[in-house]
């Protein structure tokens, strides 16, 4: 039973997906990998591909092949697109795991009162067929990808419509992310920023000059009631 004196009560905390809950990248890099092959390309090793992630497919493919020293000609992209996004559903989590700790953070938020959202600028069924394989999508209120929202992260207002689909309000969010476009999102929006230091970005995470940053999950519940603590006094 939720804890109503608890500082999380009424609070709504939305997760970034992509290295920020599960970490994506093997089954991503595999697609992209593929992909890369299928056109004659040499595959990315993990870790130069890995930052690549957390702006949607059609740019992890963009810098993938300028990553492979090939240009990609614009009236080619929708097909390549189709051929990852077909690829990528068969084997959305072959490897992927949620990061250590995840499962447990989120349900002590839930106890302490919190509503947890998604914002992920990954397409909503491809985040649902992603939590639902990995039994994490009961623990959510709600899942708003980037078509699911005006316009993508770092625009404020896919932040904005993922607390209200779950129910909450502005005033009482905290976005946990990993890169520059949850930075982008959050400081728009006028609302906390933890991140994460294990995710994809391309800018180290701690020179997005988050409200706090953490190295694990078990840091985050009482981080986020810090946070809400401070915003309350």
């Amino acid at each position: 039973m939720a804890n109503e004196h608890s500082t999380l009560a009424g609070a709504t905390i939305a997760f970034d997906l992509d290295g920020t809950l599960v970490d994506t990248a093997p089954d991503l890099i595999g697609t992209l990998n593929v992909l890369l092959d299928q056109e004659g390309l040499a595959p990315l090793p993990l870790s130069e591909a890995r930052p690549f992630i957390g702006r949607g497919a059609r740019w992890l493919i963009e810098r993938g092949f300028q990553a492979a020293g090939a240009t990609l000609e614009e009236a080619r992209t929708p097909e390549l697109f189709d051929r990852f996004i077909a690829h990528y559903l068969d084997h959305i989590a072959d490897e992927s795991r949620p990061f250590p700790g995840v499962e447990a953070a989120l349900d002590s938020l839930k106890a302490q009162g919190a509503r947890l959202a998604v914002c992920t600028n990954k397409r909503t069924d491809l985040s649902l067929a992603l939590l639902n394989a990995l039994d994490l999508t009961r623990r959510f209120d709600a899942v708003v990808g980037a078509d699911a929202a005006p316009a993508c992260k770092p625009d404020p207002r896919h932040l904005t419509t993922a607390v209200a689909a779950a129910g909450g309000a502005m005033d009482k969010a905290i976005l946990v992310g990993d890169a520059g476009t949850d930075a982008g999102a959050a400081r728009a929006a006028g609302t906390h920023l933890i991140l994460v230091t294990f995710g994809y970005t391309e800018v180290p995470a701690r020179d997005l000059a988050p409200d706090l940053l953490i190295d694990h999950f078990d840091q985050l519940a009482d981080g986020c009631a810090r946070l809400l603590s401070a915003c309350g006094e």
